[in-house]
């Protein structure tokens, strides 16, 4: 089933949690969702909220409770594994799993649904993948096992191994969840270029509240009350980052545009 529309990504009546024989959690209900290509989106709200779960069941990792999900136009229900890869890309925050890989070839795994099935690159695949070492400015990691590397070197390394799919919707699961000011800065800067400059979709769960209401060109705000989505300078002017989090001792102000620390 299709549905025309501008947008790349569309949820309408949208539920989420889990089911199990015996029960259903519900951990958000009747979600709206209506994004435009080339926009990067941060997903804010503390935790527990359902930000993991909202990106889980938007990639297909999980079922939706209820409601319908369409990306490109397709229904998400319908899309096969491959025709997913080919559209979407996931960046996960979990440590690789203990292994012999180099750089070069976790990034070139990236290729893995356009490949055949002897996963033959092609002159194209190089291409893409080279390029990807490029805008990730990791190139001189190729060589390097994936053991070795930081947890900002690895960071890198995923985002440019999702850019290797050449997917135009990449989704990433708190990215800078273990990365140091240094490389949170460097990882949302990249992000930011990314959409702007290739016009990729790219939808971040974070915890980074100010560096996101200064780079995202969309917000996705999640409460226990509700959900609401929309330009940062719209929803600021809405007040609807009063009371994201809930907490006496943060608050957000609306001259500065930022979350700060509320005296006690």
């Amino acid at each position: 089933m299709k549905q025309t529309s501008k947008h790349i990504i569309k949820a309408s009546n949208l539920s989420i949690g889990y089911t199990s024989k015996k029960d259903t959690l519900t951990v958000a209900r009747d979600l709206s969702i209506n994004l435009n290509a080339g926009n990067l989106v941060c997903l804010l709200g503390k935790n527990g909220i359902g930000k993991s779960t909202l990106l889980r069941t938007l990639t297909k990792v999980q079922p939706e409770l209820n409601g319908e999900i369409f990306i490109n136009n397709s229904k998400l229900e319908t899309l096969t594994n491959n025709e997913l890869a080919k559209t979407l890309s996931l960046v996960l925050t979990e440590r690789l799993p203990d292994s012999s890989l180099t750089v070069f070839e976790l990034v070139a795994l990236g290729r893995q649904p356009f490949t055949n099935w002897i996963g033959y690159l092609t002159n194209e695949d190089m291409e893409i993948i080279q390029s990807a070492f490029e805008k990730t400015n990791t190139k001189h990691l190729m060589d390097s096992k994936c053991y070795e590397l930081s947890d900002g070197q690895l960071q890198k390394v995923l985002i440019a191994r999702a850019l290797a799919q050449n997917t135009p919707i990449i989704v990433l699961d708190e990215p800078t969840a273990h990365l140091d000011l240094h490389h949170t800065v460097n990882t949302f800067s990249l992000l930011k270029n990314l959409a702007s400059e290739f016009n990729k979709t790219i939808i971040i769960s974070t915890h980074e509240a100010n560096l996101a209401l200064q780079l995202a060109d969309e917000l996705w705000l999640m409460s226990p009350s509700k959900f609401v989505s929309g330009k940062t300078e719209e929803l600021i002017e809405k007040n609807e980052l009063d009371q994201l989090f809930d907490s006496k001792l943060i608050s957000f102000n609306k001259s500065l545009k930022q979350f700060t620390i509320t005296n006690s």
